[in-house]
């Protein structure tokens, strides 16, 4: 998309712990008119959300120990009208659902590409992508997958907790929670 077709205005904070790919995104929506600034941490986004007043935000869901949804709210009581994208590496329909609640405008899956994320920015929708997938039935090991996910969120994240719930151990449980989420 040209660089004329967006607004020079437009601030986008960028909340993801990855330095490599934060710069990466940062350098990408940079190509897009956009004015960028980064964050590694909620205390971070928070300090650089105060002066600067983001349009937008992105938000990695895992920001190490934290989780990107602790800072939703947060930034949409501190900016009403900001357009907030959760990014995810690990996406389940439970952290995606929490995620709306919270305020986010979109949730996106990675590996995403930057022209993704400026249509989800400028809110498009390509209404033919939902027309056109396929309708299939989720395999075994993703209804897992989303159960987990259920359950870890209903403990608040407590892993542990969530094991005993779950009646697995918790080795069990951190080692299916640290591989990439089964495809439907």
């Amino acid at each position: 998309m040209p660089v004329s077709d967006q607004r020079p205005d437009e601030r986008v904070l960028v909340v993801e712990d990855d330095a490599t790919a934060a710069m990466l995104l940062a350098r990408g929506l940079g190509r897009h008119a956009y004015q960028v600034r980064t964050a590694a941490s909620i205390e971070q986004a928070l300090e650089h959300s105060a002066g600067w007043r983001p349009h937008a935000a992105i938000l990695d869901l895992k920001l190490g120990r934290d989780s990107g949804l602790a800072l939703l709210p947060r930034l949409v009581q501190r900016h009403p009208g900001i357009r907030v994208l959760v990014l995810t590496g690990y996406a389940s329909i439970t952290t995606a659902v929490q995620a709306i609640k919270l305020g986010a405008s979109d949730y996106l899956a990675k590996p995403v590409e930057v022209t993704q994320i400026v249509a989800a920015l400028r809110g498009a929708r390509d209404p033919g992508s939902i027309e056109s997938a396929p309708l299939s039935r989720p395999s075994p090991r993703r209804f897992e997958w989303e159960y987990i996910q259920r359950v870890l969120s209903e403990q608040h994240g407590n892993v542990s907790a969530t094991a005993r719930v779950l009646g697995m151990q918790r080795r069990t449980l951190q080692r299916k929670l640290a591989k990439r989420p089964v495809r439907a």
